[in-house]
């Protein structure tokens, strides 16, 4: 819960520093960038972010890299702070955050759609335009599938969930009976 606040905290600090020099969007691509580089080498987040190792050497390889990712000299500070105040591990949860507050921010809206089938290019823009009308915003859709929900879908943007799922529909039928209720 602490690591959630700690993120959060240092992601809208970032967000507002963006939004002071209009440079929001260069920032989420650079936290983007550098969070992937860090997630995809084990080794790296080994060597930036494990305490076993000694701080000056850690503090050289984070140098080092904010160096050769060429990165803007906020983000070079932002980094280098984060390292300094012991932060460096959260660098996922700070750019997830980040990447959401600066998508509201835009006005755009995160959904995801979990689909039993594949669904055609043209259903999922139909379901995005019509969660963009319901929300007022643009939406970001992430499609996923899943066999176990046997036919439908289930769509959930913010804590809003719409289960439209045969799974969902014949747990609730299976409930009813048990009530005694007719279907």
């Amino acid at each position: 819960m602490k690591n959630l606040a700690v993120a959060r905290r240092y992601a809208k600090a970032l967000l507002l520093i963006g939004k002071e020099d209009g440079q929001t969007d260069l920032y989420r691509e650079e936290l983007e960038r550098f969070s992937a580089l860090v997630s995809e080498s084990k080794e790296l987040e080994q060597a930036i972010c494990n305490p076993l190792y000694d701080t000056a050497g850690r503090k050289k390889v984070l140098g080092a890299v904010v160096e050769f990712s060429e990165l803007s000299g906020v983000m070079r500070a932002f980094l280098l702070l984060l390292f300094d105040k012991g932060r460096i591990g959260f660098i996922q949860s700070i750019n997830d955050f980040y990447q959401k507050l600066a998508d509201e921010l835009k006005g755009v809206a995160r959904a995801s759609l979990v689909s039993a089938t594949s669904l055609s290019d043209d259903t999922v823009e139909k379901i995005r335009e019509s969660l963009s009308g319901m929300t007022g915003k643009t939406v970001k859709l992430e499609v996923e599938q899943d066999p176990s929900l046997i036919g439908g879908i289930v769509t959930k943007i913010g804590d809003l969930v719409l289960d439209g799922s045969v799974k969902t529909q014949l747990l609730n039928m299976r409930e009813s009976l048990k009530r005694g209720e007719s279907v």
